[in-house]
């Protein structure tokens, strides 16, 4: 008998429950501990690897361990990979479901840092803001050990130096304040807001290094214009703070924790080619070249030039090279903007919000006639259910005087002092009055993340889920809904738990994810030339991730050192859960877990593991929303361990499930 789609995705969501923390038979963790360098390319798409644009990666790539078949988690954002790499888990355990989340309260409720409550809807790539969520959650609140934190506690010098956010969060307990300010911590932070009362401060010894060293000690601003709709973006790199970034770490940070003798883990995070690939002025208004254009090139480039200098620092010690083990990878893959086509024929969307004209307060037309403007799913949602939206992003005064979120009303002529015609940043609050409270009054939030959103229904109603599901299968930008799984069946979409969103974690889950649509420029080349609509401030031509299409679960991860195989290039499929149980099996450190969503062992790509593991491929079904929609998940198993390849929203007639999700 043919199984039904509610019988496919409800035994999906079984076999993922399972723990795949296979034990190996590979080679015991060494007598003298390991140095680990974990090198993570922002954005850094696989296929961009080539000798010539990237000749340190790929000499990586082809002398030690390629990860072929590699894959970043939904939602494919940098600060909820940033925790899957840090602590091993998924995004149900870690809580960081994507770079910007509702929490429940108020950003700084409780007073942090003296700021004023803020939105409901927190940016966390901010330090601030992870130790805001801290404050709120216990003193970690991803509520697990990361890799850092146990190697630190176990005596190991530890550093995480880069992008601000994602670096901070490899030991993010260590993000806390005291009297208005950072506390110090014990792991050596460096990203953008060194030197500034917005980033933790530097040990004494620390910022001597620095100084005898001859480098600042406050981090250079980066200085790559965004650009807008009439107005080309960057055209360079982030080249001069990453410079300061890699200067740190091989003239200062490796220098010391040398000098002192003891084992280290650095983890240094590269901006690019994520920062330069998202604000590159090559293609405005235009999906070709897109990312694939001389600027996202240049960006790559100097993301390599910053792993060549710390290896080649590395390996100018013959002993420090031989005890050092060093994995790169990427957060997730990336794809060029589109906020106008909807697919590769040219079909352009048809959607209430793209409809209406957009003017700042000068009056000048911020989007184009016909695109989707930042925040089309809040004004979309906001519009189908005939409620008020209000952006929780900015305040006003109030009738009483006191502030209240911001109303958005995209009918007026042009945005004024007091009402947007979109919401700032993407987010939104659906219902309500908009007060600012200790909680929200809102039916709906909308956290917009660019390639997907986030929702959340803090009134939990299972009937306003379905009515909401069944609008966003009308949407002709959506391609993939997930539910969270105390909705139970909800046709048109799949159960949270299929894609691991629902676990131990004390943040709330999202109530809906959606992911939007995504195409190819190039069928004889997909991935590279892959295409997302985009729920962020970026143009048509621009880059951005955070979608379901393999164009951005495709990262880029390889490995090499003493205890990685040569030459080997490993089919497996693998994720960025897998980096943390790997290397603390090399390190000979137990990571203790509250949740049980976590990474494997990858016990095919050490010295002396086997040669091989095996993996099947799978497909998920949901059964049809009212206008015959159906959510297809198209993902690979590595024993009970899932890697998700692909999601979309299809019609259930015509061809087979994968011919309708390439």
């Amino acid at each position: 008998m043919k199984k039904k789609p509610v019988m496919i995705f409800l035994a999906l969501a079984a076999a993922l429950a399972g723990l795949a923390a296979v034990r190996g038979q590979e080679k015991a963790a060494p007598a003298q501990p390991r140095n680990i360098v974990i090198f993570v390319s922002d954005g850094l798409r696989s296929g961009s690897v080539n000798a010539e644009d990237a000749p340190t990666y790929y000499s990586v790539r082809t002398q030690g361990v390629y990860f072929a078949n590699s894959h970043s988690l939904f939602p494919t954002f940098t600060t909820a990979n940033a925790s899957a790499i840090a602590t091993g888990h998924y995004l149900g355990d870690t809580g960081d479901f994507s770079n910007t989340i509702f929490t429940g309260l108020p950003e700084y409720w409780g007073g942090a840092f003296g700021k004023p409550p803020g939105t409901f809807t927190p940016y966390i790539e901010n330090d601030a803001a992870l130790a805001d969520l801290n404050s709120q959650f216990h003193g970690n609140y991803l509520n697990e050990e990361t890799l850092l934190s146990a190697a630190r506690e176990r005596g190991f010098n530890t550093a995480a130096i880069g992008k601000m956010g994602p670096a901070a969060i490899q030991d993010v307990s260590q993000l806390s304040e005291v009297g208005g300010r950072f506390a110090m911590p014990q792991t050596v932070i460096i990203d953008d807001g060194t030197g500034t009362p917005d980033g933790a401060p530097l040990a004494p010894e620390m910022a001597a290094a620095l100084i005898g060293a001859g480098l600042p000690t406050t981090t250079p601003v980066r200085d790559q214009p965004t650009g807008n709709n009439v107005t080309p973006g960057t055209k360079e790199p982030n080249t001069r703070q990453q410079a300061f970034f890699a200067d740190a770490t091989t003239r200062a940070v490796l220098p010391m924790f040398k000098k002192n003798g003891k084992p280290f883990v650095l983890l240094y995070w590269s901006r690019d080619p994520d920062g330069t690939q998202h604000f590159q002025g090559d293609s405005l208004n235009t999906l070709v070249p897109g990312i694939n254009g001389p600027t996202s090139r240049a960006g790559l480039k100097n993301a390599d030039n910053n792993l060549k200098q710390i290896m080649d620092y590395i390996h100018a010690d013959p002993q420090l090279s031989a005890n050092t083990d060093i994995f790169l990878t990427a957060d997730h893959g990336f794809a060029t903007i589109s906020k106008h086509e909807i697919d590769a024929e040219g079909q352009v969307t048809a959607s209430y919000s793209a409809k209406c004209v957009y003017r700042d307060i000068h009056g000048r037309q911020e989007v184009n006639t016909g695109f989707l403007p930042q925040g089309f799913l809040a004004i979309d949602l906001a519009h189908a259910l005939d409620l008020p939206l209000f952006d929780p992003s900015g305040q006003i005064a109030g009738p009483d005087g006191k502030k209240v979120f911001e109303p958005v009303d995209p009918t007026i002529a042009q945005q004024t002092a007091s009402i947007r015609q979109y919401p700032a940043a993407g987010n939104g609050l659906i219902g309500g009055t908009g007060r600012i409270a200790e909680h929200t009054d809102a039916r709906v939030v909308v956290a917009a993340n660019g390639g997907s959103d986030l929702i959340y229904l803090p009134s939990r109603d299972p009937d306003l889920v379905r009515k909401i599901v069944n609008i966003l299968a009308e949407q002709d930008y959506v391609d993939g809904i997930f539910v969270n799984d105390e909705y139970g069946i909800v046709p048109g979409a799949l159960p949270s738990s299929a894609i691991r969103l629902v676990g131990a974690s004390p943040l709330p889950s999202p109530t809906i994810a959606v992911a939007f649509k995504t195409f190819s420029t190039d069928p004889k080349n997909p991935i590279m030339t892959g295409v997302q609509i985009s729920d962020y401030n970026l143009q048509q031509g621009q880059g951005m991730h955070g979608s379901f299409g393999r164009a951005n679960t495709f990262n880029f991860m390889a490995a090499i050192g003493p205890d990685f195989k040569k030459h080997f290039v490993d089919p497996a499929p693998i994720s960025n859960a897998d980096v943390a149980p790997t290397l603390a099996r090399i390190l000979g450190l137990e990571l203790p877990s509250h949740g049980k969503l976590v990474g494997r062992v990858l016990r095919e790509a050490l010295a002396g593991g086997p040669a091989s593991v095996s993996f099947s491929h799978h497909t998920g079904i949901s059964a049809s929303s009212s206008n015959g929609k159906k959510t297809i998940l198209m993902y690979q198993k590595a024993g009970e361990q899932v890697y998700f390849d692909r999601a979309c929203l299809a019609s259930g007639a015509g061809k087979s499930p994968r011919a309708k999700c390439p």
